[in-house]
């Protein structure tokens, strides 16, 4: 399977040690200790456990507090990525290489594009128009479900509210869900976790936004896009 992302020279694999807080890990590197960076403000729910492999990449700036940033994990067995910054990179390398039909009728691809007072992951624009889209990483499974989100996501909620605001306008959008399990045989809103969510979600869709979401498979040597999962049935 082809790898459409690859980390930075300099990644190097690790020991998670401890959480602290929400954007610092502790690991052990080369049997030292060392704090690294984590931008998942998500729970990671059963992602870290002490002792298990992690794999970090390098700082882009030399000068930064922390050295390094977490990349992926590997509780047990499958390697899981978990950086909430991948998705977008993806999607991006996605476009380029036209590995998701989804995208293949677009010409021009816009990062963090600004609707209104926000901005969206992406806009697409092409002869059929302009394609909006939001990205997300989805790291747990319940159940075979893959679901989003692992924690409350009040900025998740805006985000399908404002989707539903540019579908009402005639314009197409979209969520594309880089779920990083592969033991997820489907898709769905945690609504167990945050049922505000669920609920737009449901509503999204109906008002059709489209959610295509893409199995993840991450490890050291890089970042590969797989097959495209259902939607669970509707509750």
């Amino acid at each position: 399977m082809p790898y459409l992302l690859e980390f930075p020279q300099g990644s190097r694999p690790a020991l998670f040690v401890a959480r602290e807080k929400r954007f610092l890990i502790h690991v052990l590197l080369d049997g030292r200790p060392v704090t690294a960076h984590t931008n998942n403000s998500g729970s990671m729910l059963g992602l870290l456990r002490p002792g298990m492999e992690v794999f970090l990449s390098p700082a882009a700036s030399p000068g930064r507090r922390l050295p390094y940033t977490l990349e992926v994990v590997r509780p047990c067995g499958d390697w899981v990525g978990v950086n909430t910054l991948m998705p977008n990179r993806l999607l991006k390398r996605a476009w380029e290489t036209r590995a998701l039909p989804e995208l293949r009728a677009y010409t021009d691809f816009t990062a963090e594009a600004k609707w209104g007072d926000s901005r969206l992951d992406a806009k697409l624009t092409g002869p059929d128009g302009e394609f909006w889209i939001e990205a997300k990483n989805v790291t747990m499974v319940e159940d075979g479900v893959a679901c989003f989100p692992d924690a409350v996501t009040e900025r998740g909620q805006k985000h399908l509210l404002e989707l539903m605001d540019l579908a009402k306008r005639g314009v197409r959008v979209g969520v594309f869900l880089a779920v990083q399990r592969p033991d997820g045989q489907c898709f769905g809103p945690a609504d167990f976790i945050d049922p505000r969510f669920a609920e737009l979600f449901w509503q999204a869709l109906d008002r059709g936004v489209e959610f295509f979401p893409h199995v993840v498979h991450a490890s050291p040597e890089g970042i590969a896009l797989g097959r495209r999962l259902p939607l669970v049935s509707r509750p």
